[in-house]
């Protein structure tokens, strides 16, 4: 997969699929409620729902919110909480999270939040699931208290999940009220092979956080349809693929609505995460981070409605996603708004070639 900006001639790779005109899939939303410098949560999660009243118009599949603690930039760390505030503003998207962070939690109680949610907004509610914190380890401490403990019960706890979701039987003790018999769809998510080796072999959609550690994409791509076994949710493979897309006008101004994400992975790496920064002509970064920089956010489709057209199916043909999933921390609301509409029209465009 080529690096930001590239027009998206990609090279032709054992993973190689039909062009996109030939396999139309649903584009969707990873919104992390981006808290720009000089804002606040209150604004950002006010800009969430309009975003996603405003992708519900122009035709994405569904809306995914990221759970993350500790950080100043970040406003979405109560997912259930806004994922409720996101579906009772529209009326058809599907809504859910991308993902809850399932060791910092008790499947009964996600199982009850998320069945509470299926039951006020019925057949709209997702429930994508990590075993990362989420967070540094000193606040995953705060939230886990047995860090070790909580990543290896990370299967059984999905299987509970899935049970607490299931039909009740005769003779269970412990059920999610809402929650039992509500059958809430449940995705694996994964930066490396454990999440595609897990949603094989339970028989789940995965999803692939590409848009922030795409190392592993093709392999673990490959690992998940060749183990995969099918379930009673779902009969063949589900790939979901992660992908920063940063559309403007033109190139020029694409690169540098960029660079606020850029920064961010910065200060990140510095150790001293912050609001989202405005962008900027230059980054104040060495040559060695702006280069770890580059390795994390390879997958990325930044430049002009071409651009973005030429990379989106470059990233389609190698990876075979049978849905991408769209992310853009960008600092101006409104520039953020029109990057998704460029993209939803492109997708449009493809579609109809």
């Amino acid at each position: 997969m080529r690096g930001p900006g590239s027009r998206g001639r990609a090279s032709r790779t054992p993973e190689h699929y039909p062009p996109m005109s030939a396999r139309m899939i649903p584009f969707s939303v990873l919104d992390l409620s981006p808290v720009p410098a000089g804002s606040n949560a209150g604004a950002a999660l006010r800009n969430t729902l309009d975003l996603a009243q405003h992708a519900e118009q122009w035709g994405y599949h569904r809306y995914w919110l990221a759970e993350h603690h500790n950080m100043t930039g970040i406003a979405s760390a109560a997912t259930s909480v806004v994922i409720g505030h996101v579906a009772g503003g529209t009326r058809t998207i599907r809504v859910g999270s991308g993902g809850i962070m399932l060791p910092n939690h008790a499947p009964l109680v996600i199982a009850e939040q998320f069945g509470t949610l299926e039951a006020l907004y019925p057949g709209r509610i997702d429930l994508g699931l990590g075993r990362a914190p989420g967070t540094d380890q000193t606040t995953a401490r705060a939230l886990r208290r047995d860090l070790q403990a909580s990543a290896e019960a990370f299967p059984d706890d999905v299987a509970e999940l899935q049970r607490l979701f299931g039909d009740p039987v005769e003779g269970q003790r412990v059920r999610a009220v809402p929650g039992a018999g509500l059958h809430v769809p449940i995705y694996i998510l994964g930066s490396s092979l454990y999440g595609a080796q897990l949603a094989a072999a339970m028989g789940l959609p995965f999803a692939f956080a590409s848009h922030f550690a795409p190392d592993h994409l093709l392999t673990a791509l490959r690992v998940y349809r060749s183990q995969f076994r099918p379930s009673a949710t779902l009969a063949k493979p589900h790939a979901m693929v992660g992908v920063n897309v940063f559309a403007a006008e033109t190139d020029d101004e694409a690169r540098l609505l960029f660079t606020s994400l850029q920064q961010q992975f910065v200060n990140l790496r510095r150790g001293t995460p912050g609001q989202l920064p405005p962008p900027v002509a230059q980054i104040a970064a060495s040559e060695f981070e702006l280069s770890g920089v580059a390795h994390s956010l390879a997958c990325s489709v930044v430049g002009d409605r071409a651009s973005v057209r030429a990379g989106l199916a470059s990233v389609i043909e190698q990876t075979g996603a049978d849905e991408l999933i769209v992310t853009a921390q960008i600092y101006d609301h409104a520039k953020r708004l029109r990057s998704f509409e460029i993209t939803a029209e492109v997708r449009s465009e493809m579609a109809a070639s």
